[in-house]
């Protein structure tokens, strides 16, 4: 690496971490909150007795987990200004991210309710519990502990996937290395650099991972 291109590495690295800071990390926490609201809700659907509430969930999963991200960003973004719908890059973005991951986080809740033994059910009732507050004080806290890890993954998954969101002019750490890139046109140098933060991101992620993983240990049945 030449002096010219280390110069370049370092002047442009607050850009990029700030685009990181304003732009992907608020992207993604907003829209993996929504979208983990949204999966539970689907989830519980698809585990509901009521055909048309399971069958509307399977469909929707279906169609999220049948689709590529990027053409849901595009037709959220693109395709509903054609009926009369026209939305911001920013919210587009986030509705697209949140729908997204709540049809993957579904099915990993749902398989996290499923492994807590019906024992633990049948234990609640005989007590007194309502359904409703065996779900949430019993079983949820369980499922919690098996969900983490596939659902640690889906958020670092969708930080990662929140770089499409500039193909719709959203201003985050992807978008600032391109300007940047374009500019300087060190296109080699800008994109290592960002890939270096993203990794730094997901890095930290999957180290809060571990320890969210410990602190819910004690909601586990021994």
């Amino acid at each position: 690496m030449n002096q010219q291109t280390r110069d370049l590495f370092l002047s442009s690295l607050w850009p990029i971490v700030h685009g990181a800071i304003t732009g992907t990390i608020p992207l993604a926490v907003v829209s993996f909150a929504i979208g983990l609201v949204l999966a539970l809700v689907l989830a519980l659907m698809r585990l509901s007795s009521r055909a048309w509430l399971s069958g509307g969930a399977r469909a929707y999963i279906s169609v999220i987990r049948g689709t590529p991200l990027l053409v849901q960003l595009f037709v959220i973004f693109y395709g509903l200004p054609s009926i009369g719908l026209i939305i911001d890059p920013w919210p587009s973005a986030v509705i697209a991210f949140s729908l997204n991951v709540g049809g993957y986080g579904a099915e990993v809740i749902r398989a996290g309710i499923l492994s807590v033994p019906k024992g633990q059910w049948e234990a609640a009732y005989m007590i007194g519990m309502s359904h409703r507050r065996t779900l949430t004080r019993i079983i949820l806290p369980q499922a919690a502990r098996v969900s983490v890890p596939p659902l640690s993954n889906t958020f670092i998954s969708l930080v990662k996937d929140t770089s499409l969101a500039s193909l719709i002019l959203v201003t985050e750490l992807f978008r600032q290395a391109q300007k940047v890139a374009a500019f300087s046109q060190q296109f080699m140098a800008l994109y290592l650099e960002a890939a270096l933060v993203y990794w730094v991101i997901c890095l930290v992620l999957s180290t809060s991972q571990s320890a969210l993983e410990k602190r819910l240990d004690r909601h586990v049945a021994r």
